[in-house]
């Protein structure tokens, strides 16, 4: 049914929660699996979610217990992620004949995603305003005339979201370096990249360095930046172990989010029909764009105690360890407790009970998500977090160090795979070695340098392995306008979305196998493997009947395409055996073993264990594998936005309801808000100032010094404990406020959390 004749969702507006799952987590869980997939075939799937002999839950990167696994290993929104991709509806070649891409576009998002699963290829000519059904091989036929009529390999670019296997992600990257391009545009560019350019000049490892044994056991816990509740709720039995274990937990984000409260483990009594676990210790509502002055802050406290008693810092592991501690050092106690106030938000005071806290713990960790790595300063905001941790020795010991939680499934393997941008000298010499080509050497593009390319001609071909690029990226209307210009955009999907719909003079959509699905080759039924945020590799295994019989599964799109362009090609010196690669993938697994580190013997410990631990030199031997050969301390100015009067600072936000760009229904349990996404949380005492009240409607206005203004009209006022002069608001129906300009420095990702606004009421 078209949203024209469906009736208007109530909106309505309530207290946020106090707690977090329970029985309305448990009721939600089975209600969507019921509806899209079948009680009884929804609830087996369910209990075959992150077990050994089960599939990965395509929700988030969230590591599983090593060894023993729970019966229930599922969250509510996991259980959305799967009965969103079992669902039983499809857009089929009829559904497409119905709807033009007009027409399409006219829908919303979560409408798009309900129509179900794709079920065969699907071609879009220029002169034609329907997707209609193509041939596989006619489809193959059509993307390597493209590619090899380019004038350069640097003319494609082939974008992979988080949910790509390990097995895809390492065959797709040896595709396009063999293609001749290092043009891997990913995910992690638009929100984790800052973490690993951070950490990789701090530290020399560009991920966690962290067990999920550690987070059980750590004394305390800080994290920025971060709703575990919505984005990634088995943390939250993972906090809960920790605080029953003895942790302090610290949490540091604008929004007092529920899951970070309370919460009510469905799988305990107390948690069904008693009050639950309280979490956090103490939360602080910095400011937006305010952690580098709060971790300068806390910083200066601990300095200036050390000062005074000699035994807060621990200067053994600075004197054995660390490199630029003085220069830090002079720095920190240079700030201005003045200037940390104003720019963080939070008092002296505060800022000392957290540092106390701290100080009481023999180990700590720092965990953030994306409302630390998508700021201008992002790269700032991770190297503080570190330089904080590295003040008490707390890397490479038990129950400390850092932990980005990654949000896709295996954007971490992605990435371990080598889809980058831009490759180490060490996976090109081992590319070489092990396939006989010299890969490209010089630097690709990643998501805005490819958006950007696209607008002046640069890219003629866009080529995305899942994902919604469109909805994704910020600036939407350039980026539209930018896949307008090429000459073919091909997406592999499993569920219709706006990247679809915003495409080249020529598009296709080639169906794919989901994660939970069986798939089968000629060796007999495969298994994948993931890499999840804490380094452990480990296998998926689908378990329902393909959707359609015309899916393919990632491995066999890229294998048949690349033996497609190679064969037109004709490249002589290319023998990589593409398509055995797609009829037993331990091929691919003996090549991976030989090419990535850590992943020796791939297939043998995979088919004893089902999973292993990825090594890590911080985590295991305190080596830092840096310029310097130690941890650095990096120095980093309070660097205040700059805020005209009357203007706010926005940052965008998930709501419980979506994963990702993908949205279930329009509603924020916990924070409220049922029946509209179109809403913007500001604290009351910034709606009086503009002589205006809760529930008004406003247009919101971003504001540039290099680029016109940008408006979207009719966004509901939400009264919400946020700090003054902050915004927040729903992605991605923001993104359009948010210039492909504003970007973090050296990560490049876009700065979606720190973007400058001022309102009007809606006529």
């Amino acid at each position: 049914m078209s949203k024209e004749n469906t009736p208007p969702q109530k909106i309505t507006v309530s207290l946020p929660k106090d707690w977090a799952a329970g029985v309305p987590a448990v009721i939600s869980a089975y209600k969507n699996v019921g509806t899209k997939v079948g009680a009884i075939k929804g609830s087996k799937l369910l209990l075959e979610a992150n077990q050994k002999q089960g599939f990965d839950c395509p929700g988030c990167a969230w590591p599983d217990p090593l060894g023993h696994r729970a019966t229930f290993e599922f969250c509510e929104n996991g259980a959305k992620a799967i009965a969103d991709e079992a669902t039983r509806k499809r857009a089929d070649a009829e559904f497409f004949a119905q709807y033009n891409i007009e027409q399409l576009k006219a829908e919303s998002d979560r409408w798009l995603n309900d129509q179900g699963r794709l079920v065969e290829p699907l071609f879009l000519d220029q002169s034609s305003e329907h997707y209609r059904p193509i041939s596989w091989e006619a489809a193959f036929e059509l993307i390597a005339d493209e590619l090899n009529a380019l004038n350069s390999a640097d003319e494609a670019a082939f974008y992979t979201s988080g949910r790509t296997s390990n097995e895809a992600a390492f065959l797709y990257q040896l595709f396009v370096r063999a293609f001749g391009t290092n043009n891997l545009p990913d995910c992690s560019n638009m929100c984790h990249e800052s973490s690993g350019v951070g950490l990789k000049e701090s530290i020399g490892v560009g991920k966690g360095t962290v067990t999920l044994e550690d987070l059980h056991h750590s004394k305390a816990i800080f994290i920025f930046g971060q709703n575990p509740g919505s984005n990634h709720p088995r943390m939250l039995s993972a906090l809960q172990k920790a605080k029953r274990n003895g942790a302090t937990i610290i949490t540091i984000n604008p929004l007092d989010e529920t899951g970070s409260k309370r919460f009510k483990n469905p799988q305990e009594i107390e948690g069904v029909i008693g009050a639950g676990t309280a979490l956090r210790n103490l939360h602080l509502p910095v400011k937006i764009n305010g952690d580098v002055a709060l971790l300068t802050g806390l910083c200066k406290y601990l300095l200036e105690q050390d000062e005074l008693n000699g035994n807060v810092l621990d200067h053994d592991f600075i004197a054995s360890y660390c490199y630029n501690f003085d220069a830090f050092k002079q720095q920190i106690q240079a700030s201005d407790w003045q200037a940390i106030e104003t720019v963080s938000g939070i008092n002296k005071a505060q800022i000392i009970q957290a540092a106390e806290l701290y100080m009481q713990a023999d180990s700590a960790i720092c965990c953030w998500a994306m409302g630390m790595t998508q700021h201008k300063n992002a790269v700032a905001n991770i190297q503080m977090m570190t330089n904080f941790l590295m003040l008490r020795g707390n890397l490479g010991k038990p129950g400390a160090g850092v932990c980005p939680v990654r949000g896709h499934s295996n954007v971490q393997g992605d990435r371990t795979m080598g889809i980058w941008e831009r490759p180490s000298q060490a996976l090109l010499d081992a590319i070489e070695q092990e396939f006989h080509f010299q890969p490209p050497q010089h630097h690709g593009v990643d998501a805005v340098q490819c958006a950007d390319d696209m607008l002046s001609g640069k890219i003629k071909v866009f080529f995305a392995m899942g994902g919604n690029f469109y909805s994704a990226m910020p600036d939407n209307q350039r980026v539209g306008q930018g896949l307008s210009n090429c000459s073919l955009t091909v997406q592999v999907s499993t569920k219709l979305n706006r990247s679809h719909l915003y495409h080249g003079k020529r598009a296709l959509i080639l169906p794919a196998l989901g994660r939970t699905e069986i798939d089968t080759q000629a060796s007999g039924i495969q298994i994948v493997t993931v890499e999840n945020s804490m380094g452990v590799v480990q296998t998926s295994y689908g378990k329902i009947p393909p959707a359609s019989e015309h899916l393919k599964s990632e491995v066999a799109i890229i294998a048949e395409l690349a033996d497609k362009v190679f064969a037109t090609r004709g490249t002589s010196n290319n023998t990589i055996p593409w398509l055995s690669f797609k009829q037993d993938y331990r091929h691919i697994r003996d090549h991976i073993a030989k090419v990535i580190p850590g992943f020796e013997d791939f297939n043998q410990r995979i088919e004893k264990e089902g999973e292993f631990q990825l090594p890590n030199a911080v985590r295991d031997a305190r080596r830092f594998d840096t310029a310097t050969g130690k941890a650095n301390f990096t120095c980093h100015d309070i660097e205040p936005i700059d805020v005209p009067e009357g203007c706010f600072i926005l940052m965008t936000l998930r709501s419980h309801d979506q994963f990702n760009t993908t949205i279930y229904t329009d509603n924020d349990r916990y924070r409220g808000i049922h029946g509209t996404r179109k809403v913007l949380f500001i604290n009351k005492h910034d709606i009086a100032s503009l002589n205006l009240k809760a529930g008004d409607r406003v247009d919101i206005t971003s504001h540039w010094q290099d680029e016109p203004d940008r408006t979207i009209t009719g966004f509901q006022l939400v009264e919400y404990a946020i700090p003054q002069g902050s915004v927040g608001a729903y992605y991605p129906e923001t993104n359009d406020l948010i210039t492909l300009g504003s970007k973090a420095d050296k990560s490049n990702t876009p700065a979606y959390k720190s973007v400058v606004v001022s309102l009007r009421k809606s006529l």
